[in-house]
């Protein structure tokens, strides 16, 4: 006779799903990017409910904005250690730039043999149009208080000190990448190579650099790791009332904007 609550229990695995460029939903309000604010409390739920003996997270970012990367993998290491929950991520399409800084949160990093990885850099992009409005005879009026307030700015011929202040910025926030990197995966990489230059790699190739520990999906993985009985509890974003009834202008900009992100990545994009 089996008596139910007797019966030895199922092991569980909590399964995050973050999805999408990092930053959107800050920007619009509850778009469907990935933001410290908006993740916070899924992030608790999934390692506090039901005593789970591992994290997964499913994972496919092309990135986003360095501050967001920072504080969502910060708090899935500070829950991680504070629970003593191990922590793997499964590298779906692309876990490339700010993705790839929050893969580096997990003990274990896995991916496809199509997945992209890397991208460990920083970059800031833009437009010039002095020479087509001077074409046209419009002229750029602009009153400021501060002279650097109008740094940059595409509607004038860029100046070298502009982008020598833009590399002031850029350098440091690349510094916290690389900090990031090393503290996680230090131990995995070869001294000799530089992992830091914006390169990206697919698949086997990540794994053999020791940008990622193997190749394997979610479920299989877990399985093997944690017996055919174990149970995945699935944790993922709201989705703000309005927005299951149809789709905002924010929406169609965030779209946009994500799958220019995806389409750098990815082949056939």
């Amino acid at each position: 006779m089996r008596i139910p609550f007797l019966s030895p229990r199922r092991p569980s695995v909590s399964v995050i799903r973050l999805q999408g460029a990092i930053g959107v939903a800050a920007r619009t309000g509850g778009g469907p990017g990935l933001s410290d604010a908006g993740l916070a409390p899924l992030l608790t739920r999934a390692f506090t409910r039901g005593k789970p003996v591992a994290v997964a997270i499913s994972l496919n970012s092309p990135g986003g904005s360095p501050v967001q990367s920072s504080l969502i993998a910060a708090r899935i290491r500070r829950l991680a250690d504070k629970h003593n929950i191990p922590v793997h991520a499964f590298v779906e399409d692309v876990a490339a730039s700010g993705g790839y800084w929050l893969a580096t949160a997990a003990d274990t990093i896995w991916a496809d043999e199509s997945s992209v990885l890397g991208s460990i850099g920083v970059i800031s992009a833009g437009f010039g149009f002095s020479d087509l409005i001077a074409r046209y005879g419009i002229e750029r009026r602009v009153h400021t208080a501060g002279t650097a307030k109008s740094w940059l700015d595409p509607f004038r011929p860029e100046k070298p000190e502009d982008v020598a202040r833009l590399h002031r910025l850029l350098e440091p926030i690349h510094e916290a990448f690389k900090a990031q990197v090393r503290a996680r995966r230090g131990d995995k990489l070869d001294p000799a190579r530089d992992y830091f230059t914006g390169d990206v790699w697919v698949g086997r190739e990540a794994v053999s650099l020791g940008l990622a520990d193997g190749i394997g999906h979610l479920e299989p993985v877990m399985r093997d790791l944690f017996g055919d009985k174990v149970r995945f509890q699935t944790y993922g974003q709201r989705v703000p009332f309005l927005r299951r009834f149809g789709i905002s202008a924010d929406d169609f900009i965030d779209a946009a904007a994500e799958r220019a992100a995806f389409s750098r990545l990815t082949p056939g994009g």
